[in-house]
C-alpha cells in the first residue's frame, strides 16, 4: 500500500493537535516498549507544556518534529529529530561525545503502518538532520521487546551502535542504541 501524505515540520499553532497524536501514541498497545513517557503523564500537562513543545520542535535548529498529513487533514504519523551537542547529556543521562541526530518519538497510526508513512517521515527527518552542520550520524534507541520497530530500523540501514541503557522495571529491560552513518 502505498502513503498519500504529505510530510512537513510541524507548526507553532498546531499544539493541540501535536498533543492529540501524542496522546493516541501513548494509548498504542506497544506505547510501554516504545515510549518513556506514559499516557498519565503526558495528559497530566498543562497547555503551556504544548504549546511549547510545538513551538521548539516547529522552527528551532535543535529540535524538529515532522508530521505525515493524510487526506482530510488528519496526522498519520510523526517522527522527531534532537540535536545532540557534545559534552552534554542524553535522555538515559550518558555524556554525549559528538554532534549527532537523535530520533524521538516515532509513532504511526495503526491505519497507515505498512504504508510508506514510517520512510517517508524517516526521510524527511534525516534530510534535515543532514542538512545541519557537523552532523555526521544519527542515533535512535530501541526497546528490547520491540521487535517490529527493531526490524524497521535495520531495513532503514540502522545498525546496533554501542550504548544500552537500562531501564528499571520488573523485570528490567535495556533499550539499544542504533546507528546511521552519514551517506
Amino acid at each position: 500500500m502505498e502513503h498519500d501524505c504529505v510530510v512537513r515540520a510541524v507548526r507553532a499553532e498546531e499544539w493541540p493537535r501535536v498533543k492529540e497524536l501524542r496522546l493516541a501514541a501513548l494509548r498504542d498497545p506497544a506505547a510501554p516498549v516504545a515510549f518513556l513517557e506514559t499516557y498519565e503523564q503526558a495528559v497530566a500537562e498543562p497547555d503551556s507544556h504544548w504549546r511549547a513543545r510545538a513551538a521548539g520542535n516547529s522552527h528551532a535548529t535543535r529540535a524538529r518534529q515532522f508530521v505525515a498529513v493524510g487526506p482530510g487533514d488528519q496526522w498519520a504519523g510523526s517522527a522527531t529529530v534532537l540535536v545532540e551537542e557534545p559534552a552534554s547529556q542524553d535522555i538515559f543521562s550518558k555524556e554525549i561525545t559528538r554532534r549527532q541526530a537523535h530520533l524521538v518519538g516515532v509513532y504511526v497510526r495503526p491505519e497507515h503502518r505498512g504504508s510508506g508513512v514510517t520512510e517517508a517521515l524517516f526521510e524527511a527527518a534525516l534530510a534535515w538532520a543532514w542538512s545541519l552542520e557537523g552532523l555526521e550520524r544519527a542515533r535512535l534507541y530501541v526497546h528490547e521487546r520491540n521487535p517490529r520497530a527493531m526490524a524497521f530500523y535495520r531495513r532503514f540501514g540502522f545498525v546496533r551502535g554501542a550504548g544500552v541503557a537500562r531501564l528499571p522495571g520488573d523485570p528490567p529491560a535495556e533499550e539499544y542504541e542504533m546507528v546511521l552513518d552519514k551517506p
